[in-house]
């Protein structure tokens, strides 16, 4: 048990050091075999596992229910973002205003969770586009952000996936997202640290152009 505990701690600063490994996220090719009922029984199974070797009554009247809310919770509310049967669906429309400046959605409010501790971030992310001839409804824009944010994350990740995924549907490489967030995992453990916030920026197109990201930068800081 001793040599399996130093061989495990090695990872202990791979989360530290909030290192990023891929683009995509990281599942299984059977990941969606069970059902979503069937991962809620598994992890009602093991969570209340978990607490009991806390130590925890699992008899209190408050804490009989945890281990199925829990379960639940993550399937359906704070993970459901992996099942890309939960994506949503992106209507297309055609620029008939011929409206050829950017567009820029920001200050979406997200919720996420580290893939390291698995303990949140929260955050807000700021996107813009410049159509090619596609435009996509304003509120698809945060529903797409929520998705991503609804699996475990680095930041690093969320960012890249939610700026190839609108190049991708707006068929364009002119597009910027800039997340700013606050990690729990930095706040409520390690360092902890209360107020530092994490910075992260994708850009391509146009906004290669330092120009057009200055004016872009000044846009989104206006109140």
């Amino acid at each position: 048990m001793n040599n399996e505990i130093q061989h495990l701690s090695k990872y202990d600063d791979d989360g530290d050091n909030h290192q990023f490994y891929n683009a995509q996220t990281p599942l299984k090719t059977n990941a969606f075999v069970l059902s979503d009922e069937q991962k809620i029984e598994q992890i009602t199974f093991h969570f209340k596992e978990i607490m009991e070797i806390l130590g925890l009554d699992l008899n209190d009247d408050s804490l009989q229910g945890t281990p199925h809310r829990f379960a639940k919770m993550y399937v359906k509310e704070l993970f459901h973002g992996l099942n890309p049967a939960n994506k949503p669906s992106i209507s297309i429309f055609e620029n008939h205003y011929q409206y050829s400046k950017l567009l820029i959605e920001k200050n979406i409010s997200f919720s996420s969770c580290c893939e390291h501790h698995f303990l949140p971030i929260i955050g807000k992310a700021h996107v813009a586009y410049k159509s090619s001839g596609k435009i996509i409804g304003l509120s698809k824009i945060n529903r797409i952000v929520k998705y991503y944010a609804a699996r475990p994350q680095v930041q690093e990740r969320l960012t890249m996936q939610i700026a190839h995924d609108l190049m991708e549907i707006l068929d364009t490489k002119d597009v910027f997202v800039i997340i700013e967030a606050a990690h729990l995992c930095v706040s409520m453990r390690g360092v902890k640290d209360q107020n530092s916030q994490t910075v992260t920026v994708f850009y391509d197109g146009v906004f290669n152009d330092e120009k057009n990201r200055t004016e872009l930068h000044a846009l989104i800081s206006q109140q």
